[in-house]
């Protein structure tokens, strides 16, 4: 037994973080920034981060290239205490990057994919079989369509081991949102931020129980019906915290902190890794569970990019005690 608790499965790269003037005006135009940092990005790399802060051992599956933004990525990992064996490196493909032009309330992100989408289902099941995790979670479903392909057969090959799933699309790209009629029956935790629950929901709405129900309304409808395919939906809202729903109903919620705010990158990818070391800490309510994901997303705004200032096991532990 190797001792690794959530194996986190996606995408790693660096994210070049640039803040101040940021919305690109072309005609030769020159605008200076206020800020440019080469940060640690990708969703799975961050939830691996805020995981093994907060005390859970936790393992990466990824693949980054054989150049200098593929050793940053294994550096910062190996920094932050995540175990980096299952991290494949590719002489073929350059690592992916993320640029991030960000402001206090919103971003926009162009990215490279470079290795992220390489990571097959083969090299999950190796290290699944070799890690022996007690759950898997897998972030960045639209980036890796690879991955994607076979998702509903890995997910039902894990179940089938015991492990428990959780799963964070992340934006689509292409906007098409297809592919996860079978997949989001075989989650444990799905985790969608309020636009991607609408969003999802529009696209399995041909399914079961939310037969023509889902993609307009609110978020809390989509997040509702939505679980009404047999997972438990965990629905991120920002500033308003997140809140869960089983079987077509809300059975938890928790609101965010008031914290000043420098950037706002990687903080649902911190609610997330919250969200799971409650889970894997086998915290009793959904509303412990939601306080500890909502307070975890509310701390890491307060430093530049998504991994600088996520919460720690101590912060959070002092922070409930002190309410």
């Amino acid at each position: 037994m190797s001792g690794i608790e959530v194996l986190v499965v996606g995408d790693a790269n660096p994210d070049l973080l640039l803040t101040g003037d940021t919305v690109p005006r072309f005609g030769q135009v020159e605008q200076l920034l206020d800020g440019a940092d080469l940060l640690l990005g990708g969703s799975a790399a961050i939830v691996a981060c805020g995981l093994a802060r907060l005390g859970v051992r936790t393992a990466l599956a990824a693949v980054v290239g054989a150049d200098q933004f593929g050793r940053f990525v294994l550096d910062r990992l190996d920094e932050r205490g995540v175990d980096t064996s299952a991290v494949t490196v590719s002489d073929g493909m350059p690592t992916g990057l993320s640029v991030i032009l960000s402001e206090p309330h919103d971003r926009a992100i162009l990215t490279l994919p470079g290795t992220i989408p390489s990571l097959t289902v083969d090299a999950v099941r190796d290290a699944v079989e070799r890690l022996a995790p007690r759950h898997v979670h897998v972030a960045s479903y639209f980036l890796q369509p690879s991955l994607a392909s076979r998702m509903a057969e890995l997910f039902g090959w894990l179940r089938a081991r015991g492990v428990t799933i959780s799963l964070d699309t992340n934006w689509d790209p292409a906007e098409a949102w297809t592919g996860l009629d079978e997949v989001l029956p075989l989650v444990s935790v799905f985790l969608p931020n309020a636009e991607e629950a609408l969003a999802v929901g529009a696209a399995v709405g041909a399914v079961g129980a939310v037969a023509g129900q889902v993609g307009t309304g609110s978020f809390e409808d989509a997040g509702a019906r939505l679980s009404a395919l047999g997972c438990r939906v965990v629905v991120k809202a920002g500033a308003e915290g997140g809140i869960a729903f089983e079987r077509g109903e809300a059975v938890g919620r928790a609101s965010g902190l008031v914290v000043d705010v420098v950037d706002t990158t990687g903080a649902g990818d911190s609610f997330d890794a919250g969200y799971l070391a409650a889970l894997v800490r086998e915290v009793a309510t959904e509303d412990e569970r939601l306080r500890w994901a909502a307070a975890a997303g509310s701390l890491s705004v307060r430093g530049g990019g998504g991994t600088a200032a996520q919460a720690t096991e101590a912060e959070l532990a002092g922070l409930f005690a002190r309410s």
